[in-house]
């Protein structure tokens, strides 16, 4: 097992890859292949600079952290779409190929295996198969979408770097099993997908009128029906017991 190594994850995955037959399925991971490599050589990623894992209709791709995501994201969202414009004109309808994908960085193990182990990379995936990054695909009339982690929106699309409009992104909240995932979605929320809550607004102060005098009792405090009540001492003339009925604590009259 390596030491952790911080990597840029890139996962890319084939919209109903199933639904297809193995003629097809093997054409769109040749088309799926094609599209990633070409978008990686766009922004300088050679293959010194990538592990590959292949997931059958989906590859994940660990690239070095030499590689400015800047430069990585910029060519997710010009190379990738302009790739799929040129492989799906021409394609039959059963042959075009529609991606999702997630750009994340964290930390990473690799085994004995070449297996990869992180936790940054298992919320990386939760993203991919999350139902909001799926529907908006499935809305869009172009055949991509992307999201973004937290730590890839709050160190770099935020910053509004040359080609990284921080305003065509939304946050979204993703289930995952630890606990909700914080990720940013590139474009439009797909329909009944809830923005992420924004933050509270103080209460406002309450009017003069609406206020206690000082003189004013306070509100009698009602207390459910069906209490247990517990005394100090016996000089109440009860130690314990169950009260039924109303009871009302306030200011003797």
């Amino acid at each position: 097992m390596s030491d952790p190594l911080h990597r840029t994850f890139l996962l890319v995955d084939t919209e109903r890859f199933s639904d297809r037959d193995d003629v097809q399925q093997a054409y769109l991971r040749r088309m799926l292949y094609d599209v990633v490599d070409r978008t990686l050589l766009a922004a300088g990623v050679d293959q010194t600079l990538r592990l590959r894992a292949d997931r059958g209709d989906a590859i994940m791709e660990l690239i070095d952290s030499s590689v400015p995501v800047n430069t990585l994201l910029r060519a997710l969202l010009t190379e990738v779409p302009a790739q799929l414009r040129s492989v799906n004109r021409l394609a039959a309808s059963s042959a075009q190929i529609r991606l999702r994908a997630v750009l994340a960085t964290g930390y990473v193990m690799i085994d004995e295996y070449d297996g990869w182990v992180g936790s940054d990379l298992n919320h990386a995936c939760r993203l991919l198969d999350g139902d909001t990054l799926r529907a908006a695909l499935r809305e869009r009339h172009d055949d991509y979408a992307l999201c973004v982690s937290e730590a890839v929106y709050s160190g770099i699309v935020r910053h509004e770097h040359p080609g990284v409009p921080s305003a065509e992104f939304r946050e979204i909240t993703v289930p995952g099993k630890n606990g909700p995932l914080t990720a940013w979605l590139h474009g439009p929320l797909p329909q009944g997908a809830a923005a992420a809550p924004a933050a509270a607004t103080p209460s406002a102060a309450p009017s003069p009128a609406s206020a206690s005098s000082p003189t004013s009792s306070p509100a009698p405090e009602s207390v459910p029906t069906t209490m247990e009540v517990h005394f100090g001492g016996t000089n109440n003339g009860v130690q314990a017991g169950v009260v039924h009925g109303g009871i009302t604590f306030g200011e003797r009259r």
